[in-house]
């Protein structure tokens, strides 16, 4: 199982400038393996694949004397980039008629559009010790190492953010994960809107609309923005990155009340039922676009998902189909408008908050593909 820790950096002028450099490369590397792969099919219809145009750094490198100065490894990681974005074209391609996604072809890399560098193994390039993060080509950059690493590290990707703030994410093999014998309790979870999560057991969490909150201080920043968008860069970069820190402040506060709502619902829980929405098809709802995207359901989920992976327990997305107009109690199916947020039956009379009903569906629905699953896996084995 591979686990990523996110750590602070904090370089000096002349690092950052090296960073800054570098990112610079891969980018200019990138666009110019797009172009690559585009003029081999127009002249020869022929597709490079990513070990074909990883054969052709070295004479990249002697046309231009600048990619000499980054690091090897991040150099090929940059080809898988570029492979793994003609995959992702192609599959999307293939899923069109179904998904109705677009496909996307994959774009040249401008200014600001490439903000991070990989280097892919971990033990080669880069290492940690007690001064910071040492890296090939740039040197040791100080880290706010918050939290000791978990099993064995395997790559690193520095970042750096629209407010100019620098990361690096080190992904690790923490080993396999032995599955609780004791399930412990069981919780199906309903999202929404006007609650974040109703539980099975009747447990609530407000929505915090984060969002909403920061919505004036960010109409405040754009408009500033706007204004000084024909006067000196100094000012409209200032501006700029105003409105990235508001953007960035909504993003954190966020984040750390979904890992943390997340969080207590695994150590408390056994097994986790929860609706897998489509959030996507959802935001084409106009009026209730804004509200869902604020509500970060997928994050939520995603959260959940992996933590309940770690820490060995059960965990169940299910079809949200149906599970707020059947009746929990009977099974009896009748429609409700989204105004409707009481729940009763006119088939048994039993009566709840339509939330409830839906999170009490989504757990048996959960236990009972879980049960299956079970079964099937037992079968297979005999």
């Amino acid at each position: 199982m591979l686990k990523s820790f996110k750590y602070r950096l904090r370089p000096t002028k002349k690092q950052e400038k090296t960073l800054l450099a570098h990112i610079e490369e891969c980018r200019l590397l990138y666009n110019q393996l797009v172009c690559s792969r585009v003029q081999a099919w127009e002249k020869n219809k022929e597709s490079l694949s990513r070990y074909e145009q990883q054969a052709t750094l070295p004479m990249l490198k002697q046309q231009h004397k600048s990619f000499s100065l980054v690091y090897s490894q991040v150099l090929q990681q940059v080809c898988q980039r570029v492979d793994w974005a003609f995959k992702g074209f192609f599959r999307r391609l293939k899923e069109r008629k179904k998904t109705g996604e677009k496909a996307g072809f994959p774009r040249y890399k401008g200014q600001n559009r490439y903000d991070s560098i990989t280097y892919p193994q971990f033990s080669n390039g880069c290492r940690l010790d007690e001064k910071g993060l040492r890296l090939g080509k740039i040197g040791c950059i100080r880290i706010v190492q918050h939290r000791p690493l978990e099993g064995m590290p395997k790559s690193c990707t520095l970042r750096r953010t629209a407010t100019g703030k620098w990361f690096v994410t080190i992904s690790c093999d923490i080993g396999d994960v032995s599955k609780k014998t004791d399930a412990g309790s069981a919780i199906g979870i309903d999202v929404g809107i006007e609650k974040f999560a109703m539980f099975s057991d009747e447990t609530k969490i407000a929505h915090p609309r984060f969002f909403q909150k920061e919505e004036k201080a960010l109409a405040k920043a754009q408009r500033k923005w706007d204004k000084v968008k024909k006067v000196s860069p100094k000012k409209r970069e200032k501006a700029r990155k105003t409105v990235a820190r508001v953007h960035e402040r909504i993003c954190n506060r966020r984040h750390n009340f979904v890992h943390q709502e997340a969080r207590k619902v695994v150590n408390k829980y056994g097994f986790i039922a929860t609706e897998k929405l489509d959030a996507k098809k959802m935001q084409k709802n106009r009026r209730l676009s804004k509200s869902i995207s604020d509500a970060a359901w997928f994050l939520f989920r995603h959260c959940l998902e992996y933590k309940a992976e770690e820490a060995g327990i059960g965990f169940k997305p299910v079809d949200p189909e149906y599970t707020s107009q059947d009746c929990s109690s009977c099974g009896h199916r009748e429609k409700k408008a989204l105004s409707d947020r009481v729940h009763h039956c006119k088939k048994c009379g039993y009566t709840a908050d339509r939330d409830l009903n839906a999170a009490i569906n989504i757990l048996t629905l959960g236990l009972q593909s879980q049960a299956a699953c079970l079964s099937e896996s037992a079968r297979r084995q005999a």
